[in-house]
Order: C-alpha cells, then structure tokens, then sequence
C-alpha cells in the first residue's frame, strides 16, 4: 500500500509498497480518505513535538471508510463512514478508571506515540471509530480538531452569563471559539495576527477581536463592561502568552490552557491567590465529545469549510509539506487520497 514515513525531522518519504496491516482482535481494517494537517504534525516535521520518536508515520485527524469491521464490530458495517479517535488508551489505570481516558497514564495517540494514517490502510479498535451517515470526509476528519476546543471548553464550565477570552485564532484557537460562541457566552478572540481575527470576525461571527498589546486589559475592560473576562482559553502554546494569561481573568476566574510547549511556565503567586484562579490543563477529548460534534456537524451547527486553506495529495506531500508549513496563510491542510 501507499505510505508517507517521517523519517527524520524535516525529511518525508514515500513508498508504494508499505505492508499492508492486520488486525488484532477488536480492531476494525479501514480505508483512509482524508488526514488533516495539525500543529503536532508540523512540530514533528520541525523536530520540536515533545514525546515524539522517528521514524513515524503521522496522521491523527483522520476521515476513514470501514472496509473490514474486525471480530466486534459494535454495530459497524462495511462502507460506513468514520472519524477516527485517535487516543489509545489502557482502560485501566486510575485516569480510565474515573472515565478520563484522554489523560491516560499509558496513553497513545496515534500518528504521534504510534503510527498513523498516512497511508491507505489502518487497523484501528472498533471502539474508536465515530460514524456518521451524512457526513463527507473533510468533516470527518475534522471532528478531532473540533474535540480538542471542545474538551478546552468543557473543562471551562461556561455558562451563558460568562465572558470569554481565546487567546490565539490558529486552527485550535478556532475549534475552542466555535464551542465557547456555542456556550452562549459572551466571547472575544486576542491574537498578534490580524488577518486572523478578521477570518474569526467574517466566516465565525465574532464581534469582539483584538490585538494582543500593552493595553489589553483596558479594551478587555470595556468588552466586558467594567469587568475582565471570567475565563481566559490559551491556544497558543506560547510561553510568553501563557504566563500573560494569569494578569487577564476577572477575579473568581479561570484560565484553561488547550495549548502546550516544552518547558516550564512561572506566574506571580500573589497575584494568582489574590484573584483565587482556577488554572485548568486540557488534553485531546472524550469519547462523548466525538458524538457530540457529529450531531452538531449534521445538525449544520457547525460548518468547518471556510477552514480548509490547503489540500495535497498524498504521494505529492514530501515535496510540498516544507512549502505548506510556512505558507503564512495556512489554517487547515487536507491531504486526499
């Protein structure tokens, strides 16, 4: 079958004759259709995804075709059209237990711990495919990016009397504000890229923008109407930003961070116990949450569309990934089979 290796940090490969997989028990054979290009993907080709070994075959955001439902197929059908959970979990240990399998302690994210779906064929476990009846493969493959926001937004308890603040409008920034607006919060998106929030402002409907600076406080004020926001969601996985997030929520707020980076993040301990914060970490999603984004993406309450900026197709992406990476304009990639 046809594969794509990332064989070292920058350097992609491609081979016609890759093994096709077999499957254990419990897994499910399918046909990959679509693969969504995520920041952990450009971390990897940049060598600077943590938890991260080569060579590795990418691919997480996955839109996929049944063609064999395994020896439990839990009600799948050859044909079915899937999004792929790409969170290998143990089912075990205290985080499963407690029904956190996101945050297993053994985790395994496929296309980042394990190999992916660049390639035509995976075996999956039958219980991590999502299917839906109406959905296209772009959607499908979509649905782990809007999980991730999704889960950043759980983890938030928002209510319709909140006020929201997502700090960074990147494709993960996106997901987290297409779940906020959904809350019934009132929402403003901060980022230092203009024609980003000007895509949040056309094609998301958000009213409240601005650019990250040293008045943010004062234009966050007077969104909310004298007060700051009650929570703040991180998607930039900057440093800087993220210790910045700490001087932004109301006091009683709360801060989540969806993005991460690697090293180690300090904050002002009086000014973080004066406003008695909540700090909250957010990694992938639910099992749920996939349901749920299904049902709202065939109910047509969300419309990932204007969010594919550029497709490639498979056999073509060791040429043109380096190219698409530093395309300024890129928000989502979709490669094609």
């Amino acid at each position: 079958m046809n594969q794509v290796t990332l064989d070292e940090p920058g350097q992609f490969s491609f081979s016609a004759t890759a093994e096709a997989p077999t499957l254990a028990p419990g897994e499910a054979l399918v046909k990959v259709h679509r693969i969504g290009v995520c920041g952990t993907d450009l971390h990897a080709h940049a060598g600077k995804q943590p938890f991260f070994e080569y060579p590795r075959v990418l691919g997480h955001e996955l839109g996929v075709e049944v063609i064999d439902p395994g020896s439990d197929p839990l009600g799948l059908s050859v044909g079915d059209k899937c999004s792929v959970e790409p969170y290998l979990n143990c089912g075990k240990c205290i985080a499963c237990r407690r029904g956190k399998p996101n945050c297993c302690t053994s985790l395994k994210v496929l296309g980042v711990h394990t190999d992916g779906g660049m390639g035509d064929l995976l075996a999956v476990p039958a219980h991590k495919l999502h299917r839906s009846d109406t959905l296209g493969y772009d959607q499908l493959a979509l649905v782990e990016t809007l999980g991730i926001g999704a889960h950043a937004v759980e983890r938030a308890e928002p209510t319709a009397d909140d006020f929201i603040l997502v700090i960074g409008a990147g494709p993960i920034g996106l997901s987290v504000i297409q779940f906020a607006q959904i809350s019934g919060a009132t929402v403003a998106v901060m980022d230092i890229s203009e024609s980003r929030l000007a895509f949040c402002r056309e094609h998301m409907g958000v009213t409240h923008t601005l650019v990250a600076g040293p008045d943010t406080a004062d234009k966050l004020t007077e969104i909310g109407e004298g007060d700051l926001p009650t929570i703040v969601i991180d998607a930039t996985g900057n440093p800087r930003s993220m210790a910045g997030a700490f001087d932004l929520p109301a006091n009683g707020g709360r801060i989540v961070f969806v993005g991460l980076f690697q090293g180690e993040l300090a904050f002002n301990d009086p000014n973080f116990h004066r406003r008695e914060l909540t700090v909250c970490a957010s990694r992938n999603a639910l099992p749920g949450t996939f349901t749920s984004i299904i049902n709202l993406m065939e109910m047509g309450t969300i419309d990932t569309t204007p969010w594919i900026t550029h497709r490639v197709a498979l056999a073509n992406l060791p040429a043109e990934f380096d190219g698409i990476a530093k395309d300024a304009t890129l928000l989502k990639c979709m490669i094609e089979f």
